[in-house]
């Protein structure tokens, strides 16, 4: 049975539930999560796998996913460990924003996205069915890359990135 996700208004109100393949075929506004390990001046970010239903082969951060309860931060962190088997237990929300993609003629994504960071530096073991490749980049690398190259990047990660990199700059002073 596929998993219902949290259909909620503008004000993040939870309104109802949806099926994520509906969802995102109508553009029904929804819950996401993205999570952004850190360590040292550098994120890890992961490529999603080539076979997913939209962004394969980008570039995003470390683990994003849609709850399905209430419990946001808890859910990330499951999450983490399924796509990357990273534990992780001090993760911070620190913003949320709301987007609207068109990735396909019949797939759209309209989510509100909890936005976490969490300072990691351990091991990961990547789950081959949500990532193809992860790897450790410095902040200013990242901000190169976005400006130079920013078709390599899922569009929510270019949306949400140099706000993640505004606030971790500001951490490390």
């Amino acid at each position: 049975m596929e998993k219902k996700l949290v259909v909620v208004d503008a004000e993040d109100n939870k309104i109802g539930e949806i099926s994520k393949a509906e969802a995102h075929r109508k553009g029904v506004l929804h819950r996401a999560f993205s999570v952004f390990l850190y360590h040292d001046g550098k994120l890890l970010l992961q490529q999603r796998a080539f076979g997913k239903y939209h962004s394969g082969g980008l570039w995003a951060n470390t683990c994003c996913s849609h709850p399905t309860t209430e419990d946001i931060c808890g859910e990330a962190k499951k999450r983490l460990f399924e796509e990357v088997g990273i534990k992780c237990d001090k993760l911070q929300e620190i913003f949320k924003f709301t987007y609207f993609s068109k990735f396909a003629d019949d797939l759209f994504e309209h989510e509100i996205d909890h936005v976490f960071v969490g300072d990691y530096d351990g091991q990961f073991e990547i789950n081959k069915n949500e990532v193809n490749d992860m790897q450790w980049i410095t902040f200013e690398q990242i901000e190169r890359e976005m400006k130079e190259t920013p078709k390599k990047f899922a569009t929510w990660f270019l949306i949400a990135a140099p706000k993640v990199l505004k606030y971790l700059k500001k951490q490390q002073k």
